[in-house]
C-alpha cells in the first residue's frame, strides 16, 4: 500500500508541476512585456531555429507521419550521397562498444538489485511510461487552456515523434529478438543473448530500449522548442537519462540498449520530425 501511495504521488506531483509550470512561465513573460511564446521570440530574429517554426495540427499530423517514415526508411540514400557519417558512425561505434561491453557491466546490477529496490519501484515500467506520456499531455491541456497554439503544437510534435521512434524500435526488435537480462538464468553468463528472445517484439525483445527512445523523442522535442528557457534542456534529458538508466537497473535492458534507443529518439526527433514543412 506505501509503494502504490509513493508512485501516486510520484505522477500527481509530476503532473502538477508540468500544469503550473507554463502559467508560471507566461506569468513572467508577462511582467517583462515579452512575447508569450517562444516561437515569437524565435520569429523576431534573423535565422530563426527550425524546431520553432515546425508548423502542426491535428490535420496534417497522419500525413506529417508518413513524411517521416519516408524519410526515416530511405535514410541510407542519404549516406549514399555521402551525408551524416559522422553521426552515424559514431552511433554504430557507440552500439557495438556497449554490445561487447553488455556481459561484463551486467552482473553488477544483477548482483546488487537488492541495494536498487527503492530506485526500481519509483522507475518501474509503468511509472515511467506514465511519465513519458503525461509530459506532452499536461502541455496539449494547459495549452489549450491557456489559447496558445505553439504549446498545442509541441505536444502534437511530441506525439508524432514518440510515434515515429516507436515504429523503427519495433521494427528492430522483431529482426533482433534479444532477450532480457531479466530473463537469463541466475548465475549464467550474459552472452549470445541475439535472436535468442520471444517472437512479439513487444515483450520478448530487448534491442533497442522502447522507453529510452521514447523518452528522448518526447524530451527533444520540448528541450528544442523552448531551449529559450535554459533549464527546460536540463530538465528533460535528465529526465530522459534517468527513465533509460532505470530500464538497465530493473534488469529489463542493456547498456547497448538504451544507448540506441536514445539515439534513436534524439536523432529521429531532431533531424526528422521538427524539420519545417
Amino acid at each position: 500500500m506505501r509503494l502504490l501511495q509513493k508512485k501516486q504521488f510520484f505522477v500527481l506531483l509530476l503532473g502538477a508541476g508540468l500544469f503550473c509550470a507554463p502559467s508560471r512561465l507566461h506569468a513572467q513573460a508577462a511582467e517583462a512585456e515579452l512575447p508569450d511564446s517562444p516561437s515569437q521570440v524565435q520569429a523576431s530574429r534573423p535565422g530563426a531555429d527550425a524546431a520553432s517554426e515546425r508548423q502542426v495540427s491535428w490535420r496534417s499530423l497522419p500525413k506529417d507521419f508518413l513524411h517521416d517514415q519516408k524519410g526515416i526508411w530511405l535514410f541510407p540514400l542519404q549516406l549514399g550521397k555521402g551525408h551524416y557519417w559522422l553521426p552515424t558512425l559514431a552511433v554504430v561505434g557507440g552500439t557495438a562498444g556497449l554490445i561487447v561491453a553488455d556481459p561484463h557491466i551486467m552482473p553488477y546490477f544483477r548482483s546488487h538489485q537488492g541495494n536498487l529496490d527503492d530506485v526500481n519501484d519509483v522507475f518501474d515500467a509503468q511509472i515511467t511510461t506514465a511519465t513519458v506520456i503525461a509530459i506532452p499531455t499536461t502541455l496539449m491541456i494547459a495549452g489549450y487552456a491557456r489559447h496558445d497554439d505553439y504549446q498545442v503544437g509541441t505536444a502534437l510534435l511530441s506525439a508524432e515523434a514518440y510515434a515515429d521512434s516507436a515504429v523503427v524500435d519495433l521494427a528492430i526488435k522483431a529482426v533482433t529478438r534479444r532477450e532480457r537480462p531479466s530473463d537469463v538464468p541466475p548465475g549464467a553468463p550474459f552472452t549470445n543473448t541475439f535472436f535468442a528472445g520471444g517472437k512479439s517484439p513487444f515483450k520478448g525483445s530487448s534491442f533497442p530500449s522502447g522507453h529510452a527512445a521514447g523518452a528522448f523523442s518526447v524530451a527533444t522535442v520540448i528541450a528544442s522548442r523552448y531551449h529559450t528557457h535554459r533549464w527546460v534542456p536540463w530538465v528533460m534529458y535528465g529526465m530522459a537519462t534517468a527513465v533509460s538508466f532505470s530500464r538497465v537497473t530493473t534488469l529489463a535492458h542493456f547498456p547497448s540498449d538504451i544507448f540506441l534507443g536514445g539515439a534513436l529518439g534524439y536523432t529521429i526527433t531532431r533531424f526528422e520530425v521538427l524539420k519545417p514543412r
